[in-house]
């Protein structure tokens, strides 16, 4: 008879094929979401300008579309993070893409016979928030399921990197493909959401964590509230990123610096548009390969820091080459930090709780992102553009410093490792993986 041989536990997330398989499928729905959020907004703003709006004007039309994104995000997140918890985390995925690919093909129709109105892109950023609200927190708590505890932080990088490198390339081609034929990046969104959902589809079955089954579920949403209200480390981190990057929305008017202040064409958009990601994508191949181990909390303070001069020096540039070395900065110290935070988030939650902790992590990610869009073009309205950018960069610089008054645990952490009662409540057992 022959031996029985244990198969080896795999050293790298890229080794484990259902990971393979995730980051597919995040990369594909990511390239699509970029390119669509950019063409929205780019004609958004010109029927505003076309209109006869002035630029103040034309930035609050990005600031309805940034709000009408975020408010969905917001009143769903209790309820999308429960179902993330209670429900198929793949095939809920699943069906939020699906959703998505029907925008895409119906703003692609609606491009194509020039049919686009400022209220059609009104509505269509409600429909993508509800389902980017629930997309979020399933495809988040998934990953950890799928790899061995010990490279989760190499996980959450490469993850990270298909992220960023559909935020990348997303924005480049829809604006590429926008000079071409408005209809165009909207059909090969739709095309890309349709390998997303292809390459979700392999992801084999997936445990589903245990919950208390004698728990309702308002009880089930204020337990995992509240978890994330007990553990400063998740709480500090989560707020850090919620406000900093809520007040400094430097991406949310590159339409208004390249039409306005700049004074560049798709082309020059397109860069702009491109750069924050660069930036982000280079500090995730990098942790990829290296990732970090000593004093997280002090150098994602750091980072949030360098986020904040980032931005100033950017809301006070008129010449394109500042500019995008200032958006590659923001987008480099913006991954230092979602790095850093993603990594303790993740190991710092027990899997049963993780879907509505993500969602908690979701919500603030949406609020500093498209609230952080709503606010920036209400501010721009106000005070002008330039202002509201060195304000913002201003406010997150305030931030840093408040939030490491506020919790010294962000200056003492020195490694991602959870205190010791947690380490047995964050280990699930670990589904048997393919490594093909």
């Amino acid at each position: 008879m022959g031996r029985g041989v244990t198969a080896r536990e795999p050293t790298h997330p890229i080794q484990v094929h259902n990971f393979r398989a995730y980051w597919i499928a995040r990369l594909a729905m990511t390239l699509a979401q970029y390119a669509m959020l950019l063409v929205i907004q780019w004609q958004a703003y010109n029927l505003a300008r076309d209109s006869g709006m002035n630029v103040a004007e034309g930035s609050g039309t990005l600031a309805i579309i940034g709000l009408l994104q975020f408010l969905p995000l917001f009143v769903l997140t209790p309820f999308s993070g429960l179902a993330a918890d209670r429900f198929d985390r793949r095939m809920l995925g699943i069906a939020t893409i699906l959703l998505q690919l029907a925008c895409a093909s119906a703003l692609a129709w609606f491009s194509w016979t020039g049919a686009v109105t400022l209220p059609l892109l009104f509505a269509i950023a409600v429909v993508l928030g509800v389902a980017r609200g629930f997309a979020g927190p399933a495809l988040s708590a998934l990953a950890p399921n799928l790899v061995p505890k010990a490279i989760l932080p190499t996980a959450i990088a490469l993850s990270s990197i298909s992220w960023q490198v559909g935020m990348l390339v997303g924005p480049a081609i829809g604006a590429i493909l926008y000079a071409v034929e408005p209809a165009l990046p909207y059909a090969i969104a739709a095309a890309l959401f349709a390998v997303s959902m292809t390459a979700l589809l392999a992801v084999g079955k997936v445990p589903q964590p245990a919950m208390r089954k004698d728990q309702r579920p308002v009880g089930a949403i204020i337990d995992g509230l509240k978890y994330v209200g007990r553990n400063k480390m998740v709480l500090s981190t989560i707020t850090l990123d919620l406000f900093a990057v809520f007040l400094a929305g430097a991406n949310a008017l590159i339409p208004v610096f390249a039409r306005d202040i700049i004074g560049t064409d798709e082309t020059g958009l397109a860069m702009l548009a491109s750069a924050t990601p660069a930036g982000a994508l280079i500090t995730a191949l990098f942790f990829s390969v290296r990732p970090l181990s000593t004093n997280v909390g002090p150098k994602m303070l750091g980072a949030v820091g360098v986020f904040g001069v980032a931005t100033i020096v950017f809301g006070l540039s008129t010449y394109l080459p500042l500019s995008l070395a200032m958006l590659f900065i923001i987008g480099a110290s913006d991954m230092f930090s979602v790095y850093v935070r993603q990594s303790l988030i993740q190991l710092h939650t027990p899997d049963d709780k993780r879907g509505r902790v993500s969602s908690v992590s979701m919500m603030t990610i949406s609020a500093s992102n498209e609230g952080g869009d709503a606010f920036s073009g209400t501010l721009a309205f106000a005070i002008g553009p330039v202002a509201a950018i060195v304000v913002g960069g201003a406010g997150a610089l305030a931030i840093t410093a408040l939030w490491a008054r506020l919790f010294p645990v962000l200056r003492t952490t020195r490694t991602f490792d959870p205190p010791e009662e947690l380490i047995e409540e964050t280990s699930p057992e670990q589904p048997e993986r393919s490594m093909t």
